[in-house]
């Protein structure tokens, strides 16, 4: 009796074992299918940087608020959410400064090594380092940069220009156009502002450009019609309007689509990096309108992009950010609320409200066209106060603190903190990105898919 026991058992076990490892493969098949595993074998052919430059982790946190429908009881997930693997550590290799700028930040991701604040592709001897694009470049393939600020700012310059200084805009245009691998300019797809650093009295780099075969570009349409594969599209004399007050402009979303159907024309593959640049100057700005605005289109930007990588099945995206900028807090003064509707009922930023303002229009009648609030006596005056003193970043400020103060948002400073930054990552090597990396594992792990 006691072996047949034994033996019905035994049975019993190996029949579980058998179900459970059924179920896993099934598992692993389908987690597979949706990281784009089963099928390619861990191939990458096409590599996708996405930054969002100033956006620590209460940013995307934030934006889940803002994408919260009230009437389901759990809050829902957000595009960046789906893809959350780790986080990265960001500080900077500077004997002033440990807490990193967008400068050193850039080029850790994009050249695997820690440097200076301001430096843009040189190390902290302030010699040239490779950056990912030119190794994409000098493997065949194709290379863009796309960003909401001017094409030839800190993010986009470190991964396609070498300088000591993020300040010497000029020098770092030059570079797009003057520095050469085997022959051909590192960038084939260059798409953000900058017109002031490209159209000088010293040099016409557009034109340059234009002699060597790009198709330049300066609005929305032309840019959508766009079907050269060499294109150099700017929109603004430096940074595009922010995305709530960018009514003529492309958004990211559009900008990014355009370079992937021009960069994935190449057989050989492609890389592109795409900066979320002003989620970083609102948080400089203390503005959550603003903030919430750029991480609207950066999230819109990033499905369009999953969507690309989810049909090709050989496109490793990861996104991060450079630093968190501002201390962004969700709640403040005691009180356990946010409150996203306020926000939401911003139909321009503060920024463009302040502008409004300083060009001479009653504070109450701009407060009144450009939100959808009953504004209490003691907010209109507070910002009628800061309009008399007539400085711009004043009454700026002031209308930001309304909303802020509203919704419940706080900031702790005007520049960056050196809070561990989030990592989402989609495609063949995702795996390699998870847990708690630091930011030049960004560009190490890039070469390697190069390699």
């Amino acid at each position: 009796m006691r072996k047949k026991l034994w033996i019905i058992a035994t049975i019993f076990v190996l029949a579980i074992g058998s179900l459970l490892a059924m179920n896993g493969e099934a598992t692993g098949a389908k987690k597979g299918k949706d990281n784009n595993t089963s099928q390619n074998n861990g191939k990458v052919k096409n590599v996708i940087v996405m930054i969002g430059d100033g956006m620590g982790p209460s940013y995307p946190t934030a934006y889940r608020y803002m994408k919260d429908d009230p009437s389901t009881p759990q809050m829902e997930k957000t595009v960046f959410d789906k893809h959350l693997v780790g986080m990265a550590t960001t500080y900077a290799d500077d004997p002033e400064e440990n807490i990193t700028d967008s400068a050193a930040a850039a080029t850790s991701m994009s050249a695997g090594i820690k440097t200076y604040n301001g430096a843009i592709a040189v190390d902290t001897e302030r010699s040239e380092v490779e950056t990912v694009l030119e190794a994409a470049k000098k493997k065949g393939k194709s290379t863009g940069l796309v960003a909401t600020s001017q094409i030839n700012h800190a993010t986009p310059a470190a991964f396609g220009a070498h300088d000591e200084s993020r300040s010497n805009y000029n020098e770092i245009a030059d570079d797009y156009f003057d520095e050469m691998i085997n022959g051909e300019h590192k960038v084939d797809i260059m798409l953000g502002g900058g017109t002031n650093y490209f159209d000088r009295e010293d040099r016409d780099l557009i034109e340059e450009f234009e002699e060597d075969g790009y198709n330049y570009v300066d609005d929305k349409e032309e840019m959508l019609e766009n079907k050269n594969d060499k294109l150099l599209g700017l929109f603004a004399q430096v940074g595009l309007p922010k995305a709530i007050d960018r009514k003529d402009s492309p958004s990211l979303e559009e900008m990014t689509t355009t370079a992937l159907e021009q960069l994935s024309k190449n057989k050989d593959g492609f890389f592109l990096m795409v900066e979320g640049s002003q989620i970083d100057w609102a948080g400089h700005a203390n503005d959550s309108v603003s903030a919430m605005s750029e991480m609207e289109d950066f999230a819109k930007a990033f499905e369009t992009v999953i969507e690309f990588a989810k049909k090709d099945k050989h496109t490793q995206v990861v996104l991060t950010a450079d630093h968190s900028t501002g201390g962004f807090s969700i709640g403040r003064d005691g009180e356990y609320n946010m409150n996203p509707e306020v926000i939401k009922a911003a139909e321009r930023t503060p920024e463009f409200m302040a502008e409004e303002i300083m060009d001479g229009e009653e504070v109450e009648e701009v407060l009144d066209e450009y939100a959808d609030l009953d504004f209490t006596e003691e907010e209109i005056s507070a910002i009628q106060q800061a309009a008399e003193t007539e400085d711009f970043d004043t009454v700026y400020a002031a209308v930001s603190e309304v909303f802020n103060v509203r919704a419940g948002i706080g900031f702790t400073t005007s520049g960056h903190t050196g809070v561990d930054v989030p990592v989402y990552a989609y495609g063949p090597k995702s795996d390699v990105f998870s847990g708690l990396v630091d930011n030049t594992d960004i560009a190490n792990e890039v070469f390697n898919f190069l390699k």
